[in-house]
């Protein structure tokens, strides 16, 4: 009985503990995941990442000790669904999405997995959450723009091109927060107390960008202002090498199109926003629920003027201007 006993002992002290053990490692490693609407290769993705990935630790969450972070990228609306799917299936704490086009793709496969959007235009016109206090569903996080941010463009376009009068807006309406409406309307009423043109220019397709800036660059006084929304972001560098090809005056929604070669840029600081979300995915993982977590705003509204693309077109920047910009790239 005494040997019966001893070996029962040793027994229960030898297989089960390890496995015990290897059990409490495998629940404390949390899951997320992180879906961004951009290639890969984007220059754009590292930087990002790294501001990610520095936030998440200096909350605790370190990549590869108590975090596994899964990465997916897509352009195409094809592979959005796909990596979409994918995610989801992973049954991770929480999903980071880049934009409302993610969300959108997201909220399709899932309507239980808690979602963080980082950069959201019109997220409660495009249906992601009840109200930004109570966001009510499993969808929160930070809007990237506020709708004024659409009168400024026409008056910061129009102080460093005077000459402009007929302002083309581009946008994908199948991208674009509210179909291009969110923004189209403080546009609009912009337009009409500076006494200038207003001509939405929906596009779809290369082919109708540079359709668009070859005949926005043949009529004098013209300009451009470019909408936040998946498709001008994935064509970015299309969109600015034709604005400087037929010479055409740009402003743009984001920092990255006036470093990549546009004359300017006013909105969010999305780095910022990429520091600002980790918070949310902490609080998350730590039991709070997206339903109660309300959407923000962002904190910093850049301005970015590119002084080499204004010289080329001709145009002088006025002091003041320069004063205000947080950027200016020579």
């Amino acid at each position: 009985m005494r040997r019966r006993e001893m070996l029962a002992v040793l027994a229960g002290a030898t297989v089960p503990w390890p496995l015990v053990l290897l059990g409490q490692s495998l629940e404390s490693v949390r899951n997320i995941g992180v879906l961004m609407g951009l290639a890969e290769s984007d220059p754009e993705v590292a930087p990002r990442v790294a501001i990610f990935k520095q936030a998440l630790q200096e909350l605790g969450w370190t990549e590869g000790s108590n975090v596994r972070i899964h990465y997916r990228w897509a352009v195409d609306a094809d592979r959005m669904r796909t990596v979409a799917k994918e995610l989801v299936a992973l049954q991770p704490g929480v999903i980071v999405a880049s934009s409302g086009f993610v969300v959108d793709a997201l909220l399709r496969e899932t309507r239980t997995t808690p979602i963080v959007f980082v950069s959201a235009a019109d997220p409660v016109g495009d249906g992601f959450v009840t109200s930004l206090g109570r966001p009510g569903g499993n969808a929160t996080g930070f809007a990237n723009n506020l709708s004024s941010i659409g009168g400024k463009w026409i008056e910061l376009l129009k102080e460093i091109a005077p000459a402009t009068t007929n302002f083309a807006v581009m946008f994908d309406p199948e991208t674009a927060p509210g179909g291009g409406s969110f923004f189209l309307r403080p546009l609009e009423a912009a337009a009409a107390s500076l006494a200038v043109t207003l001509t939405p220019t929906p596009v779809r397709d290369p082919a109708q960008i540079e359709s668009a800036l070859a005949g926005l660059g043949r009529e004098p006084g013209g300009g451009l202002v470019v909408m936040p929304d998946h498709f001008t972001s994935a064509y970015r560098g299309l969109i600015v090498e034709m604005a400087a090809r037929y010479r055409v005056p740009a402003i743009y929604p984001s920092r990255y199109f006036a470093t990549g070669g546009g004359l300017m840029s006013y909105g969010a600081d999305l780095l910022e926003l990429y520091r600002r979300v980790p918070s949310y995915v902490d609080r998350i993982l730590k039991g709070a629920k997206p339903a109660d977590l309300p959407v923000q705003s962002p904190d910093k509204i850049e301005l970015v003027i590119n002084l080499s693309v204004a010289k080329a077109l001709g145009l002088t920047v006025p002091r003041i201007m320069l004063a205000r910009a947080h950027e200016v790239i020579e």
